[in-house]
């Protein structure tokens, strides 16, 4: 694990993830996004489109922030088409979902639902303490520290997933 302090580079990310029984009011954008994990490292390809076609193409990079594991560094890196071509056909595993942005009650945020109908959403508390998710958003529990809810390890569990 790298430790890092700060980074002017790279973004940092304080996302909780929780395991949810349904997409909740405030739909305010849906998105279909396609991740290719690859093989041996911390880089991540990503494919997302928007609701009028628009496609956005980039590389990203992750790295936990020490011990807690909502705390992320993240890079990335947008890709033209020549640059996207090339780097997909690097072994990796995918995973591919349909992420709703909700705006509630002053609040944002993701709602992904996995090709095998698992809901999990995602909350960013930036630099505030961790507070309790909104009541309107249906906990089944919170997973933020398990590492087979990361990206990552569902794409290793996806059965169907091709290697490139």
């Amino acid at each position: 694990m790298v430790v890092m302090s700060e980074s002017r580079y790279a973004r940092v990310e304080r996302e909780r993830r929780f395991l949810v029984r349904g997409v909740p009011a405030g739909v305010v954008r849906v998105l279909r996004i396609e991740d290719q994990y690859l093989d041996g490292t911390r880089l991540r390809l990503r494919e997302t489109t928007d609701q009028d076609g628009n496609v956005l193409r980039k590389l990203g990079h992750k790295v936990r922030l020490g011990e807690d594991a909502s705390a992320i560094a993240h890079t990335s890196l947008y890709l033209d088409d020549a640059e996207w071509s090339l780097l997909r056909t690097l072994p990796g595993r995918r995973l591919a979902k349909t992420r709703h942005i909700v705006e509630r009650d002053g609040i944002t945020l993701a709602v992904d639902r996995l090709d095998d109908g698992t809901l999990l959403a995602e909350l960013d508390d930036g630099d505030a303490p961790p507070s309790a998710p909104p009541p309107w958003l249906s906990v089944i529990r919170e997973v933020t520290g398990e590492e087979r809810w990361t990206g990552g390890s569902l794409a290793l569990a996806e059965p169907d997933a091709p290697s490139s």
